[in-house]
This record gives C-alpha cells, sequence and structure tokens, in this order.
C-alpha cells in the first residue's frame, strides 16, 4: 500500500562552527600548536648581542658618511669604503640572527638560513675569543705592540677595545643564545651521546673522501700559519715583511690551532676514533674550527687576498698567502659539506621535523610509538 504522507526530508548533516575542513584523504588538519615560550636566558643573550653591535655599526655609520671619527687618516676611508660597507653588513646579519633567536619568524625559518650564517659567525667570533686574551696576556708580559713606522695617523686608542671589546660580548652573547635555539629546534637530531653511536650510513664513504681531501688542506694551512706567526716571511707582501705585528701573529697562530683541530676532529668522526668520548665537544670543535677556516679566509680573500698585481708594489699579496686564504675556504665548504650530508640523511631515516614548533601530524599507533622510543 502507498502511503499518503508526503516524504520527509532528509535531515541535515550536523554541524561544528570552527571545526576543521576535512583533508582530501578524510583527516582533519590539525590545530597548530601554540608556539613555545622563549626562556628569559635566551632573551638575555639575544638583546645583549644586539646591545654589542650598536659600538661597532655606529662607528662603521660614521665612517661611511664621511666622519672619520677615531680614524686617524682621513683620506684612509675613501680607499676602505668597500671594506667598511662589507663589515657593517656583517655586524647587521649578527642582529638578525639574535633576532631569529627569539622572535616568531626565525622559528619559522628554513634551517640553512639560520645555520649557515651563524656557522661563520661562531668561527669569525670564536676565533677573536680565543685569539683577543692571548693577545692581551702578551701586551702584559712583553709590553704593548710598537705600531709601525709612518703610522702616527693610525686609529685612536680607544677604536681597539671598543670594536674589540663588543666583538668578544657580542662572541659570547650570540653563541649562547644559539646553543639554546639549537637545544629546541634541533634535539631530535642531536640525541647520540657518545662517539660509537654516531651510526654507519649509506653515505660514510662519501664522508670519509671528503675528509680525506680537507686534512691535508688543514695541515698546509696550519703550516703556513704556524710559520708565519713565528716571524717567516716568505710569501707576505713586503709591507708585512718589513713589520709583522704581534697581533698578525697571534691571529696567524690561532688559525694555525683552528685548521690543526678542524682536520683531526674531522677525521676523528668519520673514522669513529675515540669511541668511547662524548660527542659534543667534538661536534663544537669542528663546528668553530671549520667556521673559523672559511670566515676568515673568504674575509682575507675579498679584503686583500686577491690584489696579486697592486699600484704600491710594498702591498701586493704573493700568490702563496692567496693560496693558504683559498685553501682554508676549501677546507670549510669540506667540513659543512660532510656535515650538511650526516645531518639530512639522518633527518630523512628518522623523519624528525626540522622545528620544534611544526604542526603536530596524526600518526599510526605503530610510528608514534617508534618515535616515542627514539
Amino acid at each position: 500500500m502507498t502511503s499518503m504522507l508526503p516524504p520527509r526530508a532528509p535531515a541535515p548533516a550536523p554541524t561544528t562552527a570552527g571545526a576543521p575542513a576535512p583533508a582530501p584523504n578524510g583527516v582533519p588538519d590539525p590545530a597548530p600548536r601554540p608556539a613555545a615560550p622563549v626562556g628569559r636566558a635566551r632573551t638575555v643573550a639575544a638583546a645583549t648581542a644586539v646591545a654589542a653591535t650598536v659600538p661597532y655599526l655606529g662607528l662603521k655609520l660614521l665612517w661611511l658618511t664621511g666622519h672619520p671619527v677615531g680614524a686617524g687618516d682621513a683620506d684612509a676611508m675613501d680607499d676602505l669604503w668597500l671594506v667598511n660597507l662589507l663589515t657593517f653588513g656583517m655586524d647587521a646579519v649578527a642582529v638578525l640572527l639574535a633576532l631569529s633567536f627569539v622572535r616568531p619568524w626565525g622559528r619559522r625559518a628554513p634551517a640553512g638560513l639560520v645555520a649557515f650564517p651563524m656557522w661563520v659567525a661562531t668561527g669569525l667570533l670564536g676565533t677573536i675569543l680565543v685569539a683577543l686574551p692571548l693577545f692581551l696576556l702578551s701586551t702584559v708580559l712583553l709590553g704593548p705592540d710598537q705600531a709601525p713606522p709612518g703610522t702616527d695617523d693610525g686609529p685612536s686608542g680607544w677604536v681597539f677595545p671598543v670594536v674589540y671589546g663588543g666583538f668578544a660580548v657580542q662572541g659570547i652573547a650570540l653563541i649562547t643564545g644559539f646553543l639554546l635555539y639549537a637545544r629546541e629546534r634541533w634535539a631530535g637530531l642531536l640525541r647520540h651521546d657518545r662517539i660509537r653511536d654516531l651510526p654507519r650510513s649509506p653515505t660514510l664513504t662519501t664522508q670519509r673522501a671528503f675528509a680525506c681531501v680537507a686534512a691535508p688542506l688543514a695541515a698546509g694551512v696550519a703550516a703556513a700559519r704556524g710559520y708565519w706567526a713565528c716571524g717567516g716571511t716568505t710569501g707576505l707582501p713586503l709591507e708585512w715583511q718589513e713589520y709583522h705585528g704581534r697581533g698578525v701573529a697571534v691571529m696567524d697562530g690561532v688559525t694555525a690551532l683552528m685548521a690543526v683541530a678542524a682536520g683531526a676532529t674531522l677525521l676523528l668522526l668519520v673514522f669513529r676514533g675515540r669511541p668511547g668520548w662524548r660527542l659534543r665537544g667534538p661536534l663544537a670543535l669542528v663546528w668553530t674550527a671549520a667556521g673559523s677556516l672559511f670566515g676568515w679566509g673568504s674575509w682575507q680573500l675579498v679584503a686583500f687576498g686577491t690584489f696579486t698585481a697592486a699600484p704600491d708594489a710594498r702591498r701586493a699579496v704573493p700568490g702563496l698567502m692567496t693560496l693558504v686564504e683559498a685553501a682554508q675556504v676549501v677546507t670549510g665548504l669540506l667540513v659543512l659539506a660532510v656535515g650538511a650530508i650526516a645531518l639530512a640523511e639522518r633527518s630523512a631515516a628518522r623523519a624528525v621535523p626540522d622545528t620544534a614548533w611544526a604542526p603536530a601530524v596524526p600518526r599510526s599507533g605503530r610510528a608514534a610509538d617508534v618515535e616515542s622510543a627514539q
């Protein structure tokens, strides 16, 4: 029998205001987790690093705009305009790095945009942190370094403590802020405690090949820089042969130590030497030493390393010095390549996101168990 009642309209599907739209696979998009609060220590470190750049940036800005405050020779500022612009930009990058450790956009920045400039900054500032106390100690023991002849119009006496004191504070604060930032962002990639815990990865042969090229280059750099630090003059410009200041000698000696540390520590890691050693020390050492070689080698090539033919023959840079600086850059890049390969492989193998602030993605129970076990 056919019913005489009108057909009932289908009930509307229940909706929830603000419910997330289903994804193509039927799983709703997860709501993003709130950003983890920035600790006080990291905030203080970032603020200190920014404050430490103010004297240097201010001084460079004055020089760039034609106000040679503390410079002594005003005419030399015209010749050094490009160098002053580059150094101003380098310190401005340090300000951006410090801000990235505490600002939301720094949490979303690609890993390479933070890690690479911080690697270079660690090398540049870390070298100063080692060389500055040695130079001051030599001043106490041997007296002030003699100024080169004909430089009575050099920088004022207050410029050195302002500039290098700022670099020292900036280095300590910036490195501290980065360590706290990296511990939160990349903790999943740095969980190994001992060298023996490092996995035998499929790319280990490639890493070892790079290390076997980097180590002899580093040894050559160490030999050349050590020779110059001890007073040798072969391969230096004639002007430097006539006067090789103590500060330059200290920097050469520290660079030689950095070269030895970079080559030896890289070999130690890729060939798994001293398996019982804790991993953090060698990693920090090779990070700093390789950054030092790359950073200072690149800077010296840009500043004066390529002027093999200069109007003033006394300032012409011999090819040997340029070769040593280029070897520093190549050594640093090889160490960087080994580290990048190892971290990229580890990240892919463990499926660990490069940021602790990424939205949580629903996983199967088995995947969650595996990750929690790791």
